[in-house]
């Protein structure tokens, strides 16, 4: 069994750390993102993480930065065999990455080089990839750019969100570490470089992405909203009893029919692009919970023919 320093953050990583947990191995200190306000009332909650290992009876550090030399020599302390990193949101100098024995693994979600950075699972679909999946990969001082040790392919289904893929990744990606750790136990580990051929950049999703943009083909708009949902979630505006609301869209569908862009074709909310059409399943107003379309046309009532933007 390994000493293992685990460091991550969101809901994504709490299943990783609870295998590697339920493996055996001895976690010696948990690394996560700070406390931050959140909420209504704005009180400071703890990460995902940060609540899972407390709960687990585990060491719980919570710095801002870890480039002060007492950072770094706390980390140092722990001699610990190996880090394993997930969604943590703190950038790992030279320093923290050489401390382990045996270095530091990323649970990553696609296929390096494509779609390296911050927002890989999002992009992959608003792309239109009809495949990604999650990869264990040794960390370098560059931008994901470390050798990749062990790989499971997923295939993007065409209605597939990001939420649901997230999900997929997150289970798949907490088996697929435990599995690497259980190689780099045994010295079996192996590494394969990246090629340099087809790196992707995965920015950051910014909120003025958002706004969908009925002019576009079907299939585009289409990738648009489920590359966004849940979260930030792509959005409309349709005038309802009057006034102009922003709706979020959760789920659509490709669909037949053609029209002026934004247009409603039928009760069934089939929407006109700039090629084809989309049909909108699960949308969400302000302030309401999410809606399938029939509840939604039954307080909105959109008459067919009228334009949403």
């Amino acid at each position: 069994m390994l000493r293992v320093v685990f460091m991550g953050t969101p809901d994504f990583a709490v299943p990783t750390l609870m295998e590697i947990v339920g493996q055996g191995h001895e976690v010696v200190a948990v690394y996560s993102q700070p406390p931050r306000p959140a909420g209504r009332g704005m009180e400071e909650r703890k990460s995902p993480v940060h609540e899972k290992a407390e709960l687990l009876g585990l060491p719980v550090f919570t710095p801002t930065s870890l480039r002060s030399e007492e950072e770094q020599a706390k980390f140092a302390a722990l001699q610990a065999d190996v880090a394993v990193v997930v969604a943590y949101g703190l950038l790992l100098p030279k320093e923290i990455l050489e401390a382990p024995e045996n270095g530091c693994l990323n649970l990553h979600g696609s296929l390096l080089p494509r779609w390296r950075g911050a927002a890989p699972i999002q992009r992959a679909i608003m792309e239109g990839d009809a495949e990604t999946g999650v990869e264990v990969m040794r960390m370098g001082e560059g931008l994901d750019t470390g050798p990749v040790c062990m790989i499971e392919r997923i295939t993007i289904s065409e209605n597939m969100t990001a939420g649901d893929l997230h999900d997929r990744m997150m289970v798949l990606g907490a088996d697929l570490m435990v599995r690497s750790l259980a190689a780099l136990s045994r010295g079996a580990l192996a590494e394969q470089e990246q090629d340099e051929e087809g790196v992707l950049y995965a920015k950051k999703v910014e909120k003025a992405e958002s706004r969908i943009d009925f002019s576009k083909p079907a299939q585009d708009v289409h990738n648009h909203i489920r590359g966004l949902s849940p979260f930030p979630g792509a959005w409309c505006e349709m005038e309802i009893k009057g006034k102009k609301q922003r709706v979020k869209i959760i789920r659509s569908e490709l669909a037949d029919g053609s029209g002026e862009p934004g247009s409603v074709l039928d009760e069934d909310m089939t929407i006109a692009c700039g090629e084809g059409a989309v049909r909108l399943i699960e949308l969400q107003r302000s302030g309401k919970g999410a809606m399938n379309a029939e509840d939604f046309q039954r307080g909105a009532a959109l008459k067919i023919g009228e334009t949403i933007a």
